[in-house]
């Protein structure tokens, strides 16, 4: 197995592909919880805890993420304690947490046979009470379960040991959602994992990981052996792998260039250089196999696994019993290894082991790209969030900081989920998170504020923390105080106090007894002498703790004899007795309050003092977790003016009726919320129509009082048309449009508001323009309709069309266009006749196109302005008064022919800029060589997914906002790379494209189509569904002329894609 040198990643490299990464993973993640049916998610995801107090925090935490839509509805989620709060070490725990698991499906009464759907939301069979070990195996066997070890004391971290190490701040690519919820560790594992159940497929099994480690890799490409064990692995240089634990793979593997998969040889844990050479566990670029803690079981190991847990409570009481303690990555994972059998029976539980789990061999996958992020410690903690560029780091998130020149904070502190009073100063690199700080506190470079709260009633007493110190508070049970706990950066509580690294807030004990006079008697009553169990912290009214905190920091004069006497008769708790008395209720009460506080002050601000930017509904989430949420949502509403009297060049109407709905809503007053949403629709038909020229309502009243010129030259005196008949016919054939990308950017009110691209080309179909209309002049008033359908309508006053039109209207497309074209007032007879050789809902812009040819028909008919640019905007105004929205780039489609990048810039008009692409003959011919036009079969209807993602827009939405402005980047990209000629460049910005429609909208695909690509996905570089997706049209971009081909005749071959692929030509022009 080679591990060549040109692998090695920097880590400058790692940092800038990082975010990318992460993104990736969110991105699915966001996916799966919305749409689960499409993009599987787990079955069931379990944490486990150190005590069942903890085990209730999880708890809370697992609810608080699906509240937020980290976590599907349908997962299942558990938080399992180690049994009677005893250490049982991480491979009984795995044991313990798996049979709970197991008796929990059984307690829901979910079904036990083999022909149920591995996904959890269609298990809704019951189960036979008390089934069998076996059968349960049987069951377990087709669900995805996701195992987190996120038990323990987080000795190293101490001031996450309230909230656990898991659910630590890491504020990684916060500010792509600045109005969300500060992201946690564990959110970032849960996308990672996410990516990871795309690789276990439909078949079942176990994806193990740890709360103190983001593994950072495209989990989706793991190949992961059937029907076994497999631990995933990275080559880490040996000083780090010293510290952790190494695998030895056989060096008789799949290698390619990103990844390996090989058999384990032996498993080492913490070894030296000598042991690594013994065990020729040194790779050729003299790396080292890490064990990054991530394990996957599947078939055959993932049944064994269960039968084992289930029947283990008897073996997991004797661990208990006699004080003993079974590690996953020692133990448990060591009976996959026949080396180390011979070690394991000597080991708790081990012949158990080998008797039930030794008939399977372990593999390992090795990624050489993965980073591996450690959070062990504080400092390495504050690493991970120094890092620049980027932007991987949100340094400020969901909180309320006074202005720059009222205080000093350090750009690269990272200040989340906190309000800061004026006259602060937070030095360089540190972290301050959930806390309220008053004025005049200082606080160092390089240190962590977890959970405080400072009154303002301390302006006698200047807080202050050192740098490289961590200060939190802890509510303990029976304490009406909340208990101020401190501790040096790089302080061990697990140290003896007699070690070289002993230390308390940086200094050694030795020092620190001295200093302070404190005696050894006072801290401890055990030979067993730490920081973990001295008991030092007073618990005293709160600014007598805050007092204190300064002279144990070693901040006040040494010389000072009043601290020690009042320390000495104080309560005191250590750090071990603050872990088991942790009063989690009121802590997850008061995070919750305190966070719902400062999203109520960013709402207000926003209303008050901005042009309301901010995802309101997504604030008013957070307020709601208080008990008094809704009466604080009515303050806030409270403060909104009526919208009638918001200025329209300011603030879109539009979003000032949404803000009322999406406040109404957190209001509990649906009815009214209904009643007004109805006025958000037609403020973004008003605003269209101002924008290209007309006011909506203005114009229509205009166009029934004005006289036309062609009224005027047709009428006679006495109202009679004019005998001297003059026929006129006008035929007009258009194209349809296939987009590239850069849709959405097109529609309003995004269109309206901000600037807009898009790259698409004009195509005929099987050798012809497939949509069209013919006009004619009768010598008869009125108007008769004639559609392809063989659908009739005649209307003999045109006075009297008007809006609204029924969505069930099928001649409302030509209704609306005889309004915005005037040609209501024009005394006229006239026949329409309109066909689309398209089939229904292509997404190929029909509607649009066919729009803009009876628009263009009529223009020329009455002698309007039939520019091709005027046409499409009245083609907007058209869409809004037929209510399906929609945005410009259909009608530039077809109405210009050829390749053309179009942009869209704001105003009154909105002016459209098209931009043909000179294509070369060889690029033509590449790209119809190369492109399948593909009609999936699949009926869709834009309006549905049109109306979510404008909500969305109307509401802020960061996502959104964000991947719309990638998709109008993009389109610049994409207009570059067909100029020159990188048709596989093209096809890699279509992948982008389609994965960014997905964000705006899950449902824009199904199964079917995630089918087709699937299986396409081997011969091209990019594929898509044409405009909002649905369904449709889908463009399949092969890798090359041959691949197209055998794309071609395999999809015409197979039964199971009932599709037909078109004949198609660019549009050139008549």
């Amino acid at each position: 197995m080679e591990f060549k040198r040109e692998k090695r990643s920097t880590r400058t490299k790692d940092r800038d592909d990082l975010a990318g990464i992460l993104r990736k993973s969110w991105y699915r993640l966001r996916l799966s919880v919305r749409h689960p049916s499409r993009v599987p998610t787990w079955d069931a995801i379990v944490l486990t805890a150190a005590s069942p107090e903890q085990a209730e925090l999880y708890e809370w935490q697992l609810k608080r993420a699906k509240r937020i839509g980290r976590i599907a509805r349908s997962t299942i989620t558990l938080a399992v304690p180690d049994p009677e709060g005893q250490r049982i070490g991480s491979g009984a725990a795995t044991l313990n947490a798996i049979s709970a698991l197991a008796l929990h499906f059984e307690q829901l009464g979910l079904a036990t046979t083999e022909d149920v759907n591995a996904n959890s939301s269609n298990l809704a069979s019951s189960s036979p009470q008390g089934s069998s070990g076996k059968e349960m195996a049987k069951f377990m066997a087709k669900r995805h379960i996701l195992l987190l070890h996120a038990g323990g004391d987080s000795k190293r971290v101490p001031w996450a040991n309230p909230m656990g190490k898991v659910f630590l701040p890491l504020p990684y690519l916060a500010s792509d959602d600045p109005d969300s919820c500060v992201p946690l560790l564990f959110d970032h594992i849960l996308a990672i994992s996410s990516c990871a159940r795309q690789a276990f497929k439909n078949e079942g099994g176990l994806f193990i990981m740890t709360g103190d480690v983001l593994p950072c890799f495209d989990a989706s490409m793991m190949v992961l052996p059937d029907d076994a064990p497999c631990i995933i692995t990275v080559p880490i240089t040996l000083d780090i792998a010293s510290n952790h634990g190494v695998i030895v793979a056989s060096k008789m593997g799949v290698n390619d260039m990103t990844s390996s998969i090989s058999l384990v040889e032996n498993l080492l844990q913490k070894p030296r250089v000598s042991e690594l050479v013994k065990n020729k566990a040194i790779l050729n670029d003299g790396r080292t196999l890490l064990d990054t803690g991530i394990i996957a079981v599947r078939g055959n190991a993932w049944v064994e696994l269960v039968a084992l847990a289930c029947s283990s409570q008897q073996s997991i009481l004797d661990l208990i019993i006699s004080r003993k303690e079974m590690s996953l990555y020692e133990d448990l994972v060591a009976a996959w290894v026949p080396a180390k059998h011979e070690w394991l029976k000597g080991r708790p539980l081990g012949e158990e082991l080998i008797n039930r789990l030794g008939k399977q061999k372990l593999f390992t996958y090795c990624d050489y790209d993965l980073s591996f992020l450690h959070f062990g410690t504080s400092s390495e903690v504050l690493d991970h969030l120094s890092w620049t560029g980027s932007g991987l780091v949100g340094r400020r998130h969901l909180c309320s900081i006074p202005a720059t020149s009222d205080s000093d904070i350090a750009a690269s502190a990272v200040v989340l989920s906190s309000k800061i009073s004026h006259g602060i100063s937070i030095g360089e690199d540190s972290l301050i998170y959930d806390s309220s700080l008053s004025n005049g506190t200082i606080i160092g470079s390089q240190s962590i504020v977890v959970g405080v709260n400072v009154p303002n009633e301390s302006d006698s007493l200047q807080f202050v923390v050192p740098d490289r110190h961590c200060l939190w508070e802890v509510p303990l049970l029976g304490c009406t105080e909340k208990v101020i706990v401190y501790c040096g950066l790089h302080d061990n509580p697990k140290n003896s106090i007699h070690s070289i690294d002993g230390t308390f807030c940086g200094k050694p004990w030795e020092k620190v007894l001295h200093d302070l006079g404190i005696e050894e008697i006072d801290l401890w009553s055990s030979t067993e002498k730490c920081l973990w169990n001295a008991k030092i912290f007073p618990v005293l009214p709160y600014f007598e703790m805050l007092s204190l905190s300064t002279w144990l920091m070693g901040l006040t004069d040494p010389k000072d004899k009043l601290f020690l006497p009042r320390w000495k008769s104080a309560s005191r708790v250590s750090l071990e007795e603050l872990h088991r008395s942790i009063n989690f209720p009121k802590l997850c009460l008061d995070s919750a309050n305190h966070q719902a506080e400062i999203a109520a002050g960013i709402a207000r601000a926003c209303i008050n003092y901005g042009l309301v930017g901010r995802n309101v509904t997504q604030l008013c989430e957070e307020v709601l977790q208080r008990d008094d949420g809704v009466d604080i949502c009515k303050d806030i509403l409270g403060l909104w003016p009526n919208p009638q009297a918001q200025n329209c060049r300011v603030l879109p109407q539009s979003r000032s009726y949404q803000l009322q709905v999406d406040l109404l809503r957190a209001c509990k007053d649906e009815a009214l919320a209904h009643k007004l949403e109805r006025k958000v629709w037609a403020s973004v038909a008003d605003e269209t129509a101002t924008a290209v020229r007309y006011g909506f309502r203005e114009h229509l009243l205009e166009s029934s009082t004005r006289e036309s010129a062609w009224s005027h030259q047709n009428n006679n005196f006495d109202g009679f048309v004019n005998r001297s008949f003059n026929h006129k016919r006008v035929q007009v054939e258009l194209p349809v449009r296939v987009d590239f990308v850069g849709g959405w950017s097109d529609t309003p009110p995004w269109s309206l508001e901000r600037a807009g691209s898009v790259l698409n080309m004009a195509i005929s179909l099987e050798g012809s323009p497939p949509i069209g209309t013919i006009i004619e002049t009768t010598s008869t008033n009125g108007v008769l309709i004639t559609d392809d359908a063989e659908n009739h309508l005649f209307i003999n006053d045109l006075t009297s069309i008007s809006t609204p039109f029924s969505s069930n209207d099928p001649f409302r497309l030509v209704k609306s266009a005889l309004l915005v074209t005037g040609t209501v007032q024009c005394n006229i007879g006239l026949s329409i006749k309109t066909w689309a050789s398209v089939p229904r809902g292509s997404g190929l812009g029909t509607s649009s196109i066919l729009a803009a040819a009876v628009v263009k028909a009529l223009l020329q008919i009455i002698d309007g302005d039939e520019r091709n640019e005027n046409v499409a905007r009245l083609v907007l105004v058209l869409e809004q008064l037929m209510g399906t929205g929609g945005g410009w780039q259909d009608q530039i489609g077809g109405l210009y022919p050829g390749i053309k990048f179009t942009a869209s810039f704001p105003g009154i008009p909105l002016r459209l800029q098209v931009t043909p692409l000179l294509a070369s003959p060889s690029l033509i011919l590449e790209l119809q060589q190369r492109l399948l036009v593909v009609f999936t079969g699949q009926v869709r209807l834009a309006n549905q997914v049109l109306q979510k993602v404008v909500t969305r827009y109307l509401r802020r939405d960061n996502h959104l906002i964000s991947s719309i402005k990638r998709l109008a980047e993009l389109a610049k990209v994409g207009r570059e790379a067909l100029m020159n000629c990188d048709v596989d460049e093209l096809g890699e910005i279509m992948l982008e494209a389609w994965r960014l429609h997905q964000e705006l909208d899950p449902y824009c695909s199904n199964e079917f189509v995630d089918r087709l690509f699937e299986f396409a996905d081997p011969y091209c570089c990019g594929y898509k569904l044409v405009g909002a997706g649905g369904g449709g049209f889908a463009l399949l971009l092969a890798k090359d002329a041959d691949s197209a081909e055998e794309l071609r005749r395999l999809l015409e071959k197979n039964s199971g894609f009932d599709v037909k692929i078109y004949k198609w030509n660019i549009f050139l022009g008549h």
